[in-house]
């Protein structure tokens, strides 16, 4: 399961917006200065994330809380998010280098075409997943002393 420690920042009725610190990238390894994850969190150091969850039992604003979402929900997710743009720009690539031979110019419109719609088709794919999302993760309410 992965863990994610979050605010509470709204309640409204069961409705609960949770807020969490997007992680810093690996503040102890070597590699920050090289890694795309350690160079982004330093370009943007205070980013936040946030999610809002149906709660049988709301708890008060400011209370902190622990979020779990199981690890094969997220491997499924990032491999989606990170392989079918890179198949849609190859794709499209292909698809304009066979429809115009000669003309480099259509290969790369074409590319840039599939690698845009697989963001706009993940994007209303991932919206209508939402739910299914936040029905997997699971919340504990922290004691008012552990961060």
């Amino acid at each position: 399961m992965i863990r994610e420690i979050g605010e509470v920042t709204a309640v409204s009725g069961q409705n609960v917006t949770i807020t969490t610190a997007l992680q810093q990238g690996c503040g102890g390894c070597k590699q920050q200065s090289h890694c795309g994850a350690g160079i982004l969190s330093k370009a943007l150091p205070n980013r936040r994330g946030s999610v809002d969850i149906w709660l049988e039992k709301p708890p008060q604003l400011g209370t902190q809380v622990e979020l779990w979402l199981p690890e094969k929900a997220m491997l499924k997710f990032s491999v989606l998010l990170y392989l079918l743009p890179i198949v849609m720009l190859l794709a499209g690539a292909l698809i304009g280098e066979q429809l115009f031979p000669h003309q480099e110019l259509y290969g790369i419109l074409f590319a840039g075409a599939g690698f845009a719609a697989s963001f706009i088709g993940l994007k209303r794919w991932l919206r209508r997943r939402d739910l299914q999302v936040r029905e997997l993760m699971q919340v504990n309410i922290l004691p008012a002393d552990q961060p």
